[in-house]
């Protein structure tokens, strides 16, 4: 059975691409870098995760981006050995407006290296590229339309993509303007038995999300909806486990067996707060005799286990619970905050075996951050790490932080408070609100070293300090893990809880903090 969700924690908009016996998924990363995710598997069960997409900052430069902004979508395609990706860099996302860039790179391999980026447009997010089998390329996007009294969402545009030339050609048609569910967004076309399909996703990313089908002989259009629209939705269903599910990507098995990818979260019980951010789930559909898709379970509620495809087991290494950094790269697990991990703010040289991170701008910071941070995929877990540090100033931190974005996290951090020595304490902004817990600081003036921990258990966060790694004491009260949520206060945000390393020296001296490890164990401690 595949148990959903395939892919847990901050994996949302999940593009899912076979060719031959390989599957690979690619999911957003926002305004983490690298940028897009990947995963590889030739079972659809078990997935590992591959190289990031971009890596330079030539593919993508997030310095600037807004939080929830950068990388939104990334679509997977692929025609006569080629790997094509297609996706979108949001420069401003609040307001009527959208700023954003779509663009296309290709590769010979997934595991890249991927090609410097084609610019394509800029008239709606979630670009997808369509190979028709008479050798043409097409490109599809939602239009974004900011006018007065017009829905934002105005429908899915179509281009003819010319790969010789490297750019859009011809006439654009908007062919699909959505049902009444409207938020038409999402888009990915194939073809079986003489139709094109059209997958889209609606309803929004929260508790009306949804996925539905239409169908044409044409490519071009008119496109006909599934009359039994959506194919899966949870609105209507709170109490359900799997939640905001929509934004589909269909692929066929080499047996003919039929699979969808979709968005979906888990937020706590009698709430809509959900601190690992928006999952990636998969479903088993069938087709009905009139050619239309259906879940195969009956119903339009996603399942919480569906039956495996008669594929080989994929079998791989996960990644370590225990992190050493005696590589000289970071791990697969890692992302930094908009900018690339350059020996300008951190090394894994410097000193073997530890990861430095020289401080720069502040937490609220959108350029130059110091942060190294892998996700929250547990509802249930501890972290750990061993933090060498010298503040001389109140203007350096280092420590460990569990970071929605500027406006919502909760940091354990290290501090010179002038004559009164070294502290060890909570910082939090809550809604933008900068917080500090004085009652529940630590005067740590003559420890060795910093052993910092996080215990994760459901709704509650609590932070623990030792000199030694053998006495620890609790450091502030417990934390609501749900103010670390994407609809938290209303705020509407795309990613999920990130767990950093990392450091900030507000004098501008790149005073530098030393970690040891870094520990993620799953499970109830």
């Amino acid at each position: 059975m595949i148990n959903n969700p395939i892919l847990t924690g901050f994996n949302p908009d999940a593009s899912l691409l076979r060719v031959n016996e390989d599957y690979y998924i690619a999911t957003s990363t926002f305004e983490w870098f690298p940028g897009v995710q990947l995963y590889h598997s030739k079972d659809l069960a078990n997935w590992e995760i591959i190289p990031h997409a971009l890596q330079r900052t030539s593919q993508v430069d997030l310095r600037g981006n807004p939080s929830s902004g950068g990388i939104w979508a990334p679509s997977l395609s692929y025609d006569n050995g080629i790997f094509y990706l297609l996706y979108t860099d949001v420069k401003a996302r609040k307001g009527v407006f959208k700023d954003l860039h779509n663009y296309l790179v290709t590769a010979e391999s997934m595991n890249g290296p991927w090609s410097e980026p084609i610019a394509l447009n800029g008239s709606g997010f979630d670009p997808y590229l369509f190979h028709n089998d008479d050798g043409t390329k097409w490109l599809l996007n939602m239009q974004w339309d900011f006018r007065d009294n017009h829905p934002r969402f105005g429908g899915i545009l179509l281009q003819q993509y010319d790969s010789k030339e490297q750019r859009l050609i011809g006439s654009i048609k908007n062919i699909y303007g959505g049902t009444d569910i409207g938020v038409t967004e999402g888009p990915q076309i194939f073809k079986r038995d003489g139709y094109y399909y059209l997958l889209v996703a609606e309803g929004g990313t929260g508790i009306n999300h949804a996925a539905t089908l239409a169908r044409s002989r044409q490519l071009a259009g008119p496109y006909e909806t599934d009359p039994s629209y959506p194919i899966m939705t949870t609105r209507g269903a709170p109490d359900y486990p799997l939640q905001n599910a929509g934004h589909g990507m269909v692929v066929e098995t080499q047996n003919g067996e039929w699979y969808m990818s979709h968005i979906c979260s888990r937020p706590f019980p009698g709430t809509n707060l959900n601190p690992l951010g928006r999952e990636t789930s998969l479903q088993r559909l069938r087709w009905t005799e009139d050619g239309w898709l259906r879940l195969d379970h009956e119903g339009r509620l996603p399942a919480l286990d569906v039956p495996a495809p008669k594929l080989m087991p994929h079998s791989f290494l996960p990644l370590p619970e225990m992190d050493d950094f005696e590589d000289s790269l970071l791990g697969l697990q890692y992302q930094t905050l908009r900018v690339p991990a350059e020996n300008t703010w951190m090394s894994l040289e410097e000193r073997p075996g530890f990861l430095r991170i020289r401080g720069r701008e502040s937490l609220n910071s959108w350029h130059h951050q110091s942060m190294v941070a892998r996700r929250l995929q547990h509802f249930n877990c501890s972290i750990e790490t061993r933090m060498d540090y010298e503040p001389e100033h109140f203007m350096h931190m280092a420590g460990l932080v569990f970071y929605y974005d500027e406006q919502d996290y909760f940091y354990l951090r290290v501090t010179r408070d002038g004559d009164n020595g070294i502290k060890l304490g909570v910082v939090y902004s809550n809604s933008g609100k900068y917080n500090e817990n004085r009652n529940g600081e630590l005067c740590v003036d003559g420890w060795p070293a910093y052993y910092l921990r996080a215990v994760v258990k459901q709704q509650v966060l609590q932070f623990y300090a030792s000199p030694d790694g053998n006495r620890w004491e609790t450091v502030g009260g417990e934390l609501p893990m749900g103010v670390l949520s994407d609809e938290y206060g209303g705020k509407l945000g795309f990613t999920g809880v990130m767990i950093g390393l990392c450091a900030q020296d507000l004098n501008g001296t790149y005073k530098h903090a030393d970690f040891d490890y870094f520990s993620y164990k799953a499970g109830s401690y």
